[in-house]
């Protein structure tokens, strides 16, 4: 419960017999929040209740994530998008504005490329194209994700997601690395979906009005792709957040909120 409001969760349930958790809250307009890669609904928290005066907000926990089935194999982006199509149909939504982010904005991509006259309005934020055409981050960053060692690790990715200064004063546990919930075989299903992702040949089926939010400062996906998502997609705009890294929607939270709130 937030702000004395209920968000209420319900179960769906894919084609092949996956339960999709997902969770619904406030009225109006829908709007689906997709996380990143290998995090459930959890990645919004907060940044959630500033939609909720004027939206019904979705989010949704991944197959292999929170209350989500977490079968042995099926993961790609392609499967998570017709997954997010099986809540909006389980939920009675017709037609949504969608917001995804990192993994969730490939997901995102591929949900408005594929399902047009599901998407009213479509947010990318901190994502990519993926493909060979995209901009991959660089071996060092790789090589730090990478650190046998796990807190290493989790301080690295710290470091990519927020600046220092926000860090100071925001000690967390922050909701957006990782769902500490997953087996590790879904955690790696996660990760070879986001990297076969390739929607280059895709992004110029897009007929939703898109905005694309992305941080100066982002090192775990460059920013460099996000003028490369926007000449591909016909009817899209782009807004580069000054000092913000990955997790720009947390740590500058009014100033994007409210971008995608204008822009819907």
């Amino acid at each position: 419960m937030l702000n004395g409001e209920i968000t209420l969760m319900s179960r769906a349930q894919a084609p092949d017999g996956t339960t999709l958790a997902y969770q619904a809250r406030g009225s109006g307009q829908a709007i689906v929040l997709l996380a990143g890669q290998a995090n459930s609904h959890h990645w919004w928290d907060g940044v959630r209740d500033d939609f909720i005066g004027t939206r019904r907000t979705i989010t949704v926990d991944y197959r292999g994530t929170g209350n989500s089935g977490k079968p042995d194999s099926g993961y790609s982006t392609r499967i998570f998008a017709d997954d997010v199509i099986t809540v909006l149909d389980h939920a009675g939504v017709e037609r949504a504005d969608v917001y995804g982010t990192s993994m969730g904005g490939r997901v995102a991509q591929l949900i408005a490329a594929y399902y047009p006259h599901r998407v009213r309005r479509l947010v990318l934020g901190c994502t990519s194209p993926g493909g060979s055409h995209s901009i991959e981050r660089d071996n060092t960053v790789r090589r730090a994700l990478a650190n046998p060692d796990e807190a290493a690790a989790r301080d690295a990715l710290l470091a990519m997601m927020y600046s220092q200064e926000w860090l100071a004063t925001h000690p967390g546990p922050q909701n957006t690395l990782g769902d500490p919930t997953m087996p590790a075989l879904t955690r790696r299903g996660h990760l070879v979906a986001s990297n076969q992702h390739n929607a280059c040949d895709l992004l110029p089926q897009i007929t939703a009005p898109t905005l694309i939010l992305h941080g100066s400062d982002d090192r775990l996906n460059p920013v460099a792709n996000a003028p490369l998502l926007a000449e591909r997609i016909r009817d899209a705009r782009v807004h580069i957040l000054p000092g913000a890294r990955h997790a720009y929607f947390q740590e500058h939270r009014q100033t994007a909120s409210e971008l995608v709130l204008n822009f819907l």
